[in-house]
């Protein structure tokens, strides 16, 4: 092909993103000033209809340590959460009704999350993920399905995606002991040895994930790498506030059938005949000193 026709086709192409994206992000705005019911206007097609990933393109990974320029909250009490659950804040007291239990670290395109919906349609679970075009389109998929299920028993007003940075900035969202449930599915394995530090699972942030867990509380983790797979069972197993369940556990949990089967991720190893490895830990009481 030409290179002028290509370069031609390729500008074309990210004009009609370009625009896309920009429709959405007025959509996405609309949909924060305003709460998801009946009194609202009727909506705009394309804020009902699903976004179309490929206007979405970007990078697999991101580096957890550069500076992202992410918006977070000083502690816990000052985060407003009624902007993405509104359903679940009574506007006289101005408070929420519940906290948020459920987290998935590093959520992707959001198929675990909108399945946890549909398993917890009653408790708030909360998508974190750092890639900027990523969350837009969670956050627009979440849009189209609460307009898409207004009437029905479920309405996926119980999920909403944040894009933040985990490995820095967890705490500054959650109390101690509020979350009962966190997922890491195909995190990044970073294989070069000195990139190990930036694993999402390493013994300083599991007391951070200990800290925002409540006792009982269950750390989910599954990849396509058996090394990566070792390292999160080898650190997780060495640190005292956690336990590993059994694999009779493991398959009776409805989670854990979950995470094998919704993300993205996880259905392209299908695809390509690869492997799972799963591994889920128990929070434990802290020590008695």
């Amino acid at each position: 092909m030409d290179k002028s026709l290509q370069k031609t086709e390729q500008e074309e192409i990210e004009s009609k993103r370009k625009v896309y994206r920009e429709a959405k992000e007025q959509t996405r705005k609309n949909a924060r000033r305003l709460r998801f019911d009946e009194s609202n206007p009727q909506p705009k097609k394309d804020s009902v209809d699903s976004p179309r990933k490929r206007f979405y393109r970007q990078r697999a990974h991101s580096n957890p340590f550069s500076d992202h320029r992410l918006d977070y909250p000083k502690s816990p009490e000052s985060m407003d959460w009624s902007k993405y659950y509104p359903q679940y804040h009574d506007k006289e007291s101005n408070n929420m009704l519940q906290d948020v239990e459920i987290a998935d670290i590093g959520c992707g395109y959001g198929g675990l999350l909108i399945n946890l919906s549909k398993e917890f349609p009653k408790t708030l679970c909360l998508g974190m993920e750092i890639r900027v075009q990523v969350t837009q389109y969670v956050e627009d998929r979440i849009i189209a399905l609460r307009e898409q299920n207004k009437s029905k028993d479920i309405n996926y007003q119980n999920i909403a995606v944040i894009r933040g940075n985990a490995m820095k900035f967890l705490p500054n969202f959650f109390k101690k002991s509020q979350l009962s449930k966190m997922f890491f599915c195909f995190p990044d394995p970073h294989f070069k040895q000195r990139k190990h530090k930036a694993r999402i699972i390493t013994n300083t942030l599991l007391s951070e994930y200990a800290y925002a867990l409540k006792v009982g509380g269950i750390i989910y983790t599954i990849t396509d790498v058996e090394d990566l797979h070792n390292w999160m069972v080898e650190h997780l197993t060495e640190h005292p506030l956690f336990e590993r369940l059994d694999k009779q556990w493991e398959d009776q949990d409805k989670c854990v059938e979950i995470m094998y089967n919704s993300t993205e991720e996880g259905q392209k190893v299908e695809r390509n005949k690869g492997d799972k490895f799963i591994a889920c830990f128990r929070r434990l009481p802290d020590p008695e000193i």
